[in-house]
């Protein structure tokens, strides 16, 4: 995974509240068996729409999503975030998320950052009146950088940690393959003995 330490990008203004994750992204584009491809199914029915925002030219290439309250309530479908990584957005700033797509962005490369109401919605005003307006986003300082405004953020250490070194859940657990192994090994020959090449594929998967 990619580390995430600090990121400037164009934002996308998303002027909308309670979106779910059926709204970013239908059901029927979560029957695939990878954990890539679904730029194309984000947003699939508001994109139906030529003059919604991910549809505007001069909004290709922004990496930061604005959004209301609320986002991404609903199911706690991996999907929605991974649409949202592949499509290039690398953080989402809104008021309030839904508690699983939080964890799930957190846990997939993308930083999920709660912002008061009232500088969300000063963002959103800047975004929607120039399509250049960048932020800057300091996960190290653990705030976001409007030139010289900075507002501050929390974010749960853990996630932090894997994000500042790009590493998730699994290459964490990889990284510990020989330990592992050795315990393996020690075990009572009475109980189970998983072959090497079974813990390793059983890891990966």
């Amino acid at each position: 995974m990619e580390a995430l330490t600090e990121h400037t990008g164009r934002c996308l203004p998303l002027r909308r509240s309670d979106v779910d994750t059926d709204q970013i992204i239908p059901a029927r584009h979560c029957r695939r068996l990878t954990k890539t491809g679904y730029a194309d199914a984000l947003f699939a029915r508001w994109r139906e729409d030529p003059g919604f925002v991910l549809n505007r030219p001069e909004r290709h290439g922004a990496s930061i999503l604005l959004a209301g309250p609320h986002f991404g309530t609903g199911s706690s479908r991996e999907h929605a975030v991974w649409a949202l990584r592949d499509w290039g957005v690398r953080a989402v700033l809104a008021p309030s998320f839904g508690d699983i797509f939080q964890r799930n962005a957190l846990r997939n490369g993308v930083l999920a950052v709660r912002l008061p109401d009232e500088v969300v919605g000063g963002f959103l005003d800047r975004a929607d009146r120039d399509p250049s307006f960048t932020l800057t986003i300091d996960l190290g300082a653990r705030e976001v950088r409007d030139g010289e405004d900075r507002r501050r953020f929390e974010v749960d250490a853990r996630a932090r940690w894997l994000l500042l070194n790009g590493l998730d859940d699994i290459e964490v657990t990889l990284r510990a393959e020989d330990a592992i192994a050795r315990h393996e090994q020690a075990r009572p020959a009475w109980m189970p003995q998983p072959s090497a090449a079974v813990a390793r594929a059983a890891v990966r998967d």
